[in-house]
C-alpha cells in the first residue's frame, strides 16, 4: 500500500483564520526558540540537545506568563515542530543536509495534526479547536476507502491556503507492464529529449512573466519597511511567484505521466542542479527548466507504478561519445548543436545522440552492471578542423 498525499485548497472563515495564524504563529515561535537553544548548547557547551529535552523546555515555556498564549493552540502542532527540527538535524549531523534556518513570518508557515488532533468523518475535516469543517475544494477525487493519518495546513506567501491529507492509498496500482525503454536528456531549448528521437518543448514559466516580475520586485524595493503598502507589494511578488510555479509543476506532472504510462523502463542523468546554477549565465534558465522536481516526479511514479527508473553517473560523457562507433571527441560547446565523428563520418543531433547513449548506458547498468564512465579517448588521429568546424566535427550554430 503506497503512502499518498492530497492537496487541497481551502477558505478559512474569520475565526478559523485567526486561529490557524496563531497556531502557525506559535509552531515557528517553538521551532526557532529550540533551534536556538540546540545551536547555543553545542557552540557554547559542545552538548547534543535532543528531542527529549527541547519537549521538556517547551512544557517550561507553556508555563512562562509571557509565554502563556501557546496554550491556547492544539499542542499537536508544537510537538510536531519538534519532531521536523529534530528531522533537519539529524540530517544536517548525517550530511544529508544544510544546518537548519530560522524560520520567518513572510514566508507564510505549516502546522501537522496527527491523528488525535482532527476528526474525519464523510470527508468533514475539523482540526483541534475548531467548531467547524474546514470548507475545503475537492478539486480532485479522494478516495472514499482512505482515512487520513496525517494532516498539514499550509498557508502560503501569497495568502492561499491549502491542506495536505497523508493517507495510505490502495488505489495506487501498478501499470501494466510495456516493452518499451527510453533514455532521456534535459536541456533548455527542449525541455526532454528522447531516444526515440522526439524533443519536447521547454514552456519557459519563469521567462514569460519574466518582466510582470521583476516590475513587481522593484515595486516593492521602493516600498518604505515595515508598512502596509509593503507588505501589499510582498503579497503582490508572491503570487507572481506561485502562479510560475503552479504552470511549471502542472506541465511537468504531465509530462512525468505520460512518460510512465509509455515507458518501462527510463534512463535518465544524475545530474547535480545546485553546482551547475553557480554558472551565472545559465541559472535562471535552469532553475526555471525544473530539472530536479523532474526526476524527483519520475522517481515516486516509477515506485508507484512498477516501472524501473536508472540513473547514470553524471561525469558520463553521453554527449560527446559516437552513438555509432564510440568516439569520444574532445570538447563540445554547447552552442554546438549539431556534429561529425571525425571516425565513422556520423553525424549526430547532439541532444539525440546524448539520449540514446543514456538509454544504452542505463541498460549495460541494469543488465550487468557494466561501468558507465569508459575510458577517456585521446583526440588522436582527428582530422584538422576545416572553416566552420570545431574540436572534431562539430558545426557551430548560434544559441537558441
Amino acid at each position: 500500500m503506497v503512502k499518498r498525499a492530497y492537496k487541497y485548497r481551502f477558505y478559512p472563515d474569520a475565526k478559523q483564520e485567526q486561529l490557524l495564524r496563531r497556531t502557525l504563529g506559535c509552531a515557528r515561535l517553538v521551532y526557532n526558540k529550540a533551534l536556538a537553544a540546540r545551536t547555543e548548547g553545542w557552540y557554547e557547551r559542545q552538548e547534543r540537545i535532543g528531542y527529549a529535552q527541547t519537549s521538556s523546555m517547551l512544557t517550561s515555556w507553556k508555563k512562562q506568563e509571557e509565554l502563556a498564549f501557546l496554550n491556547e493552540v492544539s499542542a499537536v502542532a508544537l510537538q510536531q515542530a519538534l519532531r521536523h527540527l529534530q528531522t533537519a538535524l539529524t540530517n544536517f549531523w548525517s550530511k544529508h543536509a544544510k544546518y537548519p534556518n530560522f524560520k520567518k513570518k513572510r514566508n507564510g508557515g505549516s502546522a501537522e495534526f496527527t491523528r488525535s488532533a482532527f476528526k474525519w468523518k464523510n470527508k468533514q475535516l475539523k482540526l483541534a479547536k475548531c467548531k467547524q469543517p474546514l470548507n475545503i475544494v475537492w478539486s480532485r477525487h479522494f478516495p472514499d476507502e482512505c482515512v487520513p493519518s496525517t494532516v498539514t495546513v499550509r498557508l502560503e506567501p501569497s495568502g492561499r491556503w491549502f491542506i495536505s491529507i497523508l493517507v495510505d492509498d490502495p488505489t495506487v496500482k501498478p501499470l501494466p507492464p510495456v516493452d518499451k525503454k527510453v533514455g532521456l536528456d534535459v536541456g533548455l531549448t527542449t525541455l526532454v529529449t528522447t531516444s526515440d528521437g522526439d524533443k519536447i518543448g521547454n514552456p519557459r514559466q519563469l521567462k514569460k512573466k519574466y518582466q510582470r516580475l521583476r516590475a513587481a520586485s522593484k515595486a516593492l524595493s521602493r516600498k518604505q519597511l515595515k508598512s502596509n503598502n509593503r507588505a501589499k507589494a510582498r503579497t503582490k511578488v508572491a503570487k507572481i511567484h506561485a502562479k510560475i510555479a503552479d504552470t511549471r509543476k502542472d506541465y511537468l506532472h504531465k509530462l512525468t505521466t505520460n512518460i510512465i504510462r509509455e515507458n518501462q523502463t527510463i534512463v535518465v542523468e544524475n545530474l547535480a542542479v545546485l553546482n551547475m546554477i553557480k554558472n551565472r549565465s545559465l541559472a535562471r534558465s535552469i532553475s526555471d527548466a525544473g530539472w530536479n522536481e523532474l526526476v524527483r516526479q519520475l522517481e515516486y511514479k516509477s515506485d508507484w507504478y512498477g516501472r524501473e527508473l536508472i540513473k547514470i553517473d553524471r561525469f558520463y560523457p553521453s554527449s560527446k561519445q559516437c552513438g555509432n562507433c564510440g568516439f569520444v571527441i574532445g570538447k563540445l560547446p554547447l552552442s554546438v548543436r549539431e556534429w561529425e565523428c571525425p571516425q565513422c563520418k556520423t553525424i549526430h543531433d547532439r541532444d539525440i545522440n546524448a539520449a540514446k547513449n543514456i538509454l544504452a548506458a542505463g541498460l549495460a547498468v541494469s543488465v550487468c552492471g557494466a561501468s558507465i564512465r569508459p575510458d577517456r579517448q585521446g583526440s588522436k588521429g582527428q582530422l584538422r578542423n576545416p572553416p566552420g568546424i570545431i574540436d572534431g566535427g562539430g558545426k557551430k550554430q548560434k544559441p537558441k
